[in-house]
């Protein structure tokens, strides 16, 4: 419950910077601050029909997500980016609780056409029950990643190493996964607007499961503006999961149809 007031908090400080009174004509002491020191400040919220994480339902209601991000200028030595990610079920009808929150780290340095990523983020598991007896799960996990910017469809292949032990409710294996996106922009009465695609194909190595697997998705959402700097993109996604993941003696999990709708704002 705990998790589930911070972020209806960071919700509502979202919903604040969005509905607020319209800036001075200088822009405001906040826009001064950010547009001097370079350092760019995000929110987002997300409502969805069910929580889908690497090919796996972790549960079937319908959940929000809100995220708060700070990422640092644009410099010669690359740029930080420190985040709080959070996940709430909105109604509990199949007694899976899901509440997480993730605290991230990440490292990006950009190349004229290709971006390298690392960073780390713990996961804090309060609904589950280790078989250690501790009162909360709790999961660590590296990862570092490459992005061709370049090229169509802009493929990032990133490698996710999970070193928390499974008795303190940790994945303790590896993810891999190539992820491609596109989108198609358009006007509608002036409001610039895109059709966005995306997909990813991932191999899970022991990650909370015996043996191997995988799984495949495919996304679609349309890009809306609201007000500035705030846009709206309801989304439509189909999961595919494949060996290990989808043995009725181990994962259990199967193809899905799920959606939502993504608030995203830059102060």
């Amino acid at each position: 419950m705990k998790r589930f007031k911070i972020g209806l908090l960071l919700g509502l400080l979202l919903s604040l910077s969005i509905f607020s009174p319209a800036k001075a004509a200088d822009g405001g002491l906040l826009d001064g601050i950010l547009s001097t020191s370079g350092i760019e400040v995000s929110g987002d919220l997300a409502f969805n029909s069910i929580y889908m994480w690497r090919g796996i339902m972790l549960d079937g209601d319908a959940v929000v997500q809100p995220g708060f991000y700070v990422r640092s200028p644009e410099s010669k030595f690359g740029r930080v980016k420190v985040g709080i990610w959070l996940n709430h079920d909105l109604v509990n009808k199949d007694n899976l609780k899901s509440s997480e929150t993730d605290y991230i780290l990440d490292y990006t340095y950009s190349f004229p056409s290709v971006a390298l990523s690392t960073g780390f983020t713990y996961y804090d598991f309060p609904d589950a029950a280790p078989s250690d007896g501790a009162p909360r799960g709790f999961s660590r996990e590296v990862y570092g990643g490459i992005t061709f910017t370049k090229l169509l469809l802009s493929p990032a292949i990133y490698y996710y190493y999970d070193f928390g032990k499974k008795d303190d409710g940790g994945g303790e294996g590896s993810y891999t996964v190539l992820n491609l996106s596109h989108s198609i922009p358009f006007v509608i009465s002036r409001y610039k607007m895109s059709l966005d695609f995306s997909g990813h194909v991932g191999y899970n190595n022991k990650q909370y499961y015996r043996g191997s697997g995988g799984d495949a998705a495919l996304g679609a959402g349309i890009t809306v503006p609201l007000f500035k700097n705030l846009t709206c993109k309801p989304n439509i996604n189909y999961s595919v999961p494949w060996g290990n993941i989808s043995d009725k003696n181990n994962g259990n999990q199967k193809n899905r149809f799920y959606g939502g709708v993504y608030l995203s704002y830059v102060f």
